[in-house]
């Protein structure tokens, strides 16, 4: 085997080492996410019980009812998302980006597993998504 050869097969094969660690720091989080998700859903379904008679504690209620809900969104999508980059993992498209079909830098994907674009696409979604403003 050539110098270059060598070179890509070790990267690859590193490359691959390093999905196959991502891919299971992704079922870990899944696993963490729907263990917290069945807690939060036993929390809401304890909330069926009629309100206590004082306002404040009423207040209090439907203020951590409210804080469970939203939690529960936000654990929804992202085990979506964990789902999406497990699906991507399977199908050999773990590391490329899905705007520009470039490489997904190899930080991003340890600061976030579950991301689908590079972060020159991500900035520039980032970018459009906020409103200019004009002064």
């Amino acid at each position: 085997m050539s110098g270059i050869g060598y070179k890509v097969a070790m990267h690859n094969e590193t490359a691959a080492m390093k999905v196959d660690e991502l891919k299971q720091t992704l079922i870990q989080r899944k696993a963490e996410l729907s263990e917290r998700q069945e807690r939060v859903a036993r929390h809401t379904r304890h909330r069926e019980e009629p309100l206590p008679p004082d306002f404040a504690e009423q207040a209090v209620e439907l203020e951590n009812g409210e804080t469970l809900v939203a939690l529960d969104k936000k654990m929804s999508r992202e085990l979506v998302q964990i789902d999406h980059a497990l699906h991507r993992i399977e199908v050999d498209q773990y590391l490329d980006c899905e705007t520009c079909g470039g490489p997904i830098e190899e930080q991003r994907l340890i600061a976030l597993p579950h991301a689908t674009l590079c972060i020159r696409c991500a900035n520039g979604s980032s970018a459009r998504s906020i409103p200019r403003t004009t002064h």
